[in-house]
């Protein structure tokens, strides 16, 4: 029978979630906090929309303060 990997096993982001953090707040709407993590095409599309006037670049800051944030690989940031 096949058994899904321990969620313990998957090793987490090398980006830490503090530098993420900064980034969305002092640089939010250029979207260099996805640029820093690896979500380059979603970081483009920020960049143009000038994060979504505002709107995706909230939604981004209260994920990373909730820890729901994740790296381009899916990972989780390190604290």
């Amino acid at each position: 029978m096949y058994a899904p990997p321990a969620a313990a096993a998957i090793e987490p982001s090398s980006k830490t979630k503090t530098m993420a953090l900064l980034l969305c707040l002092f640089a939010g709407p250029t979207g260099a906090h996805r640029f820093y993590v690896g979500k380059i095409g979603s970081g483009i599309g920020q960049m143009l929309t000038f994060g979504g006037c505002g709107i995706w670049s909230l939604v981004d800051l209260i994920m990373i303060l909730t820890n729901k944030f994740t790296d381009g690989q899916g990972r989780a940031l390190r604290s």
